[in-house]
């Protein structure tokens, strides 16, 4: 954690691999078979930032992402469409240009309203921050309720 720490300073230093924009056209796609979210995810992994992940994410028509939680917290920005969040025990609302924070290791799901238009978010996390010093995790349990997510997964792991 030293060198992490030690490497960390009050300037980026951009390059070639590390741009300070990267476009729509250059955001990376995550692949639907390796991730557990039905949602269309591409990340922005090509900025240079050390700490947290950027993320746009698509949720098509009627759909929504998986019930999930994970050691991050979590702001999605709302860029377009209308929908709710179920957050643990709590359902909240939300429309373009909300804001949503997921705190950590809370079972969450985000669901699209609208019978005919996506909702496109832009998703940030502390995620890099936590990989870095190895105490990032995330837990999947599909398209569940949060009782069913519960039960699946038992208490807190340690």
């Amino acid at each position: 954690m030293g060198t992490f720490l030690a490497g960390l300073t009050d300037t980026v230093t951009p390059g070639r691999g590390r741009p300070l924009v990267v476009h729509a056209a250059d955001m990376q796609p995550l692949p639907i078979g390796e991730v557990h979210n039905p949602s269309a995810l591409s990340v922005a992994g090509d900025l240079p930032t050390a700490t947290f992940e950027l993320f746009r994410q698509t949720i098509p028509p009627g759909g929504s992402s998986d019930m999930q939680r994970h050691h991050h917290e979590t702001v999605h920005m709302v860029l377009a469409g209308d929908g709710r969040s179920e957050i643990e025990d709590d359902e909240v609302t939300w429309t373009t240009g909300s804001l949503v924070y997921t705190p950590p290791w809370t079972w969450h799901r985000h669901w699209n309203d609208s019978a005919d238009q996506p909702v496109e978010f832009l998703t940030i996390e502390n995620s890099r921050l936590l990989g870095l010093l190895g105490v990032n995790r995330r837990q999947s349990a599909g398209l569940v309720d949060i009782a069913e997510a519960r039960a699946r997964f038992g208490g807190d792991p340690t």
